[in-house]
Parts: C-alpha cells; sequence; structure tokens
C-alpha cells in the first residue's frame, strides 16, 4: 500500500516542526519484532504503512487541519486520582529500560493546545501496578507550544495485555480523552485485544534507552485562520496570537511577547511571559 503524498503548501504542522528544527520551540523527541501486525492491523484500517529500517511499520499520525481525534480506549482497572503533578516517573537507578515519551497536544485545527493536563499511569517493570502508592504515576501540563515530556520506563508484561502506557488528556475546560499508549514490534501485540495500531508511538533507541514521540488530537474546535487580529481587538481563547500581535482586555492593551495558541487561564493579565501591558 503506498503513502499518500502530503499536501502542497506550508501546514502549522510543517512550520511548528522547522521551529523545533531551528530551536525556536521546546524541542520533540522503531524496534524490531512482529511489525507485520502492527502494519497490517493499520492497513486494514486505511491507514498509510511505510517501510522501516526493521521491516513494515506503522506511521504516527501527523497532525492536519481536519483531522479526526485521538481514539479513545478503555480506563482499565488501575486508574487511581490525585496523582501527584510530576513529569519524572523513574530515576536512573529504578529497575527497567528507560523510557522517554515526548510529543505535542493540539486541537481539531492542529494548533497546539497549552496547558493541557496529561495524567499518566503504568506497570512497573514487572508489570504490577501500584494500588497503595503512586509509582508510576503523575499528571503535568503542556507548556506554551502545546508540548510535553515524560521520563519513565518501559512497563512490564502482565497475562493478557501487551506493554502499554495509559493516559488521560484534557484541554483547558474541555471534556478528558482517555486513551492507551502502545511500543511497535511487541509480539505481545498480536494477541492483546484492546491492542490498537492507531495508538502506536514512534520509538527509537536511545543509548541503554528508548525514545518515543506521541502527538495527540483532541476534539476541541480552534480558529482556523492563525492570522493577525486587527489592532486593538479583543482577547480571544484558541486563537493563534503572534509576535507583535496587540489586543485589549478588560480595557487595557497588550502586546503580544511570543507566538502562542491562547487557551482560558492564559488570560493577558495572567500570563506575563506572553502578554506586556501598554
Amino acid at each position: 500500500m503506498s503513502v499518500p503524498e502530503d499536501p502542497p503548501g506550508i501546514t502549522r504542522k510543517t512550520l511548528l516542526k522547522a521551529a523545533v528544527a531551528t530551536g525556536l520551540a521546546a524541542p520533540l523527541v522503531v524496534a524490531s519484532g512482529a511489525f507485520a501486525k502492527d502494519a497490517a492491523a493499520d492497513e486494514s484500517r486505511g491507514e498509510p504503512v511505510a517501510a522501516g529500517p526493521n521491516g513494515p511499520r506503522a506511521i504516527t499520525p501527523a497532525c492536519q487541519d481536519g483531522d479526526a481525534p485521538t481514539i479513545d480506549q478503555i480506563e482499565g482497572p488501575y486508574f487511581k486520582p490525585d496523582s501527584p503533578e510530576r513529569s519524572v516517573l523513574a530515576t536512573p537507578s529504578t529497575p527497567g529500560t528507560p523510557l522517554t515519551v515526548t510529543g505535542v497536544v493540539y486541537g481539531l485545527s492542529c494548533l497546539p493546545i497549552a496547558a493541557a493536563l496529561l495524567d499518566f499511569w503504568q506497570a512497573d517493570d514487572g508489570g504490577d501496578y501500584d494500588m497503595t502508592g503512586f509509582n508510576f504515576r503523575g499528571h503535568q501540563y503542556t507548556d506554551v507550544n502545546g508540548n510535553f515530556a515524560l521520563t519513565t520506563i518501559v512497563p512490564g508484561l502482565y497475562p493478557g495485555r501487551t506493554k502499554h502506557i495509559h493516559v488521560k488528556v484534557q484541554a483547558p475546560n474541555q471534556p478528558i480523552l482517555t486513551t492507551q499508549l502502545y511500543f511497535p514490534g511487541v509480539p505481545q501485540n498480536d494477541t492483546d485485544s484492546i491492542f490498537d495500531a492507531r495508538l502506536l508511538m514512534d520509538v527509537t533507541q536511545q543509548g541503554a534507552g528508548e525514545a518515543a514521540t506521541f502527538e495527540f488530537v483532541l476534539n476541541v474546535d480552534q480558529d482556523p485562520g492563525g492570522g493577525s487580529p486587527p489592532p486593538g481587538a479583543g482577547w480571544l481563547a484558541g486563537h493563534a496570537y503572534n509576535t507583535g500581535d496587540t489586543v485589549t482586555y478588560d480595557g487595557k492593551t497588550y502586546i503580544c511577547l511570543q507566538p502562542h495558541t491562547s487557551q482560558v487561564g492564559w488570560e493577558p493579565p495572567n500570563a506575563p511571559s506572553l502578554w506586556q501591558a501598554q
């Protein structure tokens, strides 16, 4: 099955990746085995499949304007509320294969979402969940460019399941997406009835550990224009502002200090790193 070419022109995704490559945005960060199963599952759903260095593998979905939201999956029996706010779930001395997971949270117009909540939980290296404490559990928020980063280990296997990481993702004042992330090339992907290849991370070797990426697309409407508003226009949530844009808020004028997509809670008086009063 051939892989469709990207549509012509510059998309927001292209610009974001260019910014990453030039150091203007926070950095974004394939394994051997049963790639045929992962690729076949994607192809059966009409998803693009490409040849990788270790054989066929599913292509991590790229965010483009109008993309369907990331699919949801069951919460499972091991979720616990009130996890600590932290992005580091493991230290160098933690048993297991070190893993970093990085990526971006987007809305339906492929604009990054700032201050989105991500709540992660997973099994330890032996396939066990901590139900008395909060080991391998933690929540964090995306930065102004929609980026997140998780430091953990590759979760262990337990009967009936392949390797996976649970996550809840929520844009400010929006519904919660509950889903799971998977690893390509894991033999148990063949037999796990919950596994879905659309949730495969892109995984590479990184020294003695692994580095994975995934891009979430939430069912959140956004301003698709992305252009600069008229000078002095009122501040709007969900708009892509550029450096130098001016807005009014509560009768005061503010100038944008860096490109970002506005969110509730990031109003100009509350975000001095993004807005400067005039």
